[in-house]
């Protein structure tokens, strides 16, 4: 039996494996339920597990023989989002949802170590790591630090991410960085408050607040090449509480998305010089 036909026959288990998974989000490093359902089928799989990297990180190992070493990586982490659908399968936890797609990624990489371990095709070994905290915490840093490739050390890692609206058995690669990297950042403008009858007695964060926003829109169209991707996007303004007072301070956060670390290195020295 070939592999598709396998996955076929495997087919509803593995949605329920998911819908399962989607039905119990947990948000970054409160993975326990997850993490304990991922071990749980590797171990009934056959496979070796490892456990405790970046808390509630689960690791597999399955050897075939010699040769080389192979990573295949997926995240197991919820967003802190409502979910609002009508699913049979949606949230049972109120405020947490899957909506980022790691249910997905964590049941698909269960199901190919499912596979290898039966098949045991292939020489060498393969890690299965399942990460914690992808979204926002940097699982994947801590589980390096803490680490991963000293105790399991491979000579490739392989990940991948859904992507809605690509056609359904087609994937989407490209030579070098795919994903960007993510930064987050906050910035404090402090000023003055006075009534806002009469701001010449006062310092207008706001004011400068809204000019450091539009100029930091700048670095992306006249600071990096243009064969560079760079988006910074401000996606918090938190100012004053009422009508007629402009306030002491402005606070502005968001992220920063980069695919090289000399752009990134270049967006944060301009951001920099621009507020200050």
């Amino acid at each position: 039996m070939d592999i598709i036909e396998r996955l076929r026959e495997w087919a509803p288990e593995i949605s329920e494996w998911r819908q399962d998974i989607h039905a119990h989000p947990e948000t970054a490093f409160e993975e326990v339920r997850t993490s304990d359902l991922v071990a749980d089928k590797l171990e009934s799989f056959g496979i070796e597990v490892h456990r405790g990297l970046a808390n509630t990180g689960v690791v597999g190992v399955l050897k075939a023989g010699d040769g080389p070493s192979i990573g295949l990586r997926a995240d197991m982490d919820a967003l802190d989002i409502e979910e609002l659908t009508n699913l049979t399968y949606r949230s049972t936890h109120s405020g947490k949802m899957h909506a980022c797609g790691h249910d997905g990624h964590t049941t698909m990489l269960l199901a190919a170590a499912r596979y290898l371990a039966e098949t045991r095709d292939f020489k060498g070994t393969v890690v299965f790591i399942f990460q914690p905290a992808e979204e926002n915490e940097g699982g994947g840093r801590v589980m390096v630090e803490e680490g991963l490739f000293e105790k399991f050390p491979v000579d490739a890692v392989y990940g991948m991410h859904n992507w809605p609206g690509l056609e359904v058995g087609r994937f989407a690669v490209r030579p070098g960085p795919m994903m960007a990297a993510f930064d987050t950042f906050e910035a404090v403008f402090q000023g003055k408050g006075t009534h806002a009858a009469m701001p010449h007695l006062g310092v207008d964060p706001v004011v400068a607040a809204a000019e450091v926003v539009t100029a930091w829109q700048t670095i992306a169209s006249r600071n990096a090449d243009p064969q560079d991707a760079v988006v910074v996007s401000v996606t918090q303004m938190d100012a004053g509480d009422t009508w007629n007072v402009i306030p002491d301070s402005v606070r502005l956060r968001g992220t920063i998305r980069t695919f090289r670390d000399e752009v990134r290195d270049m967006v944060i020295n301009r951001m920099e010089k621009i507020a200050y």
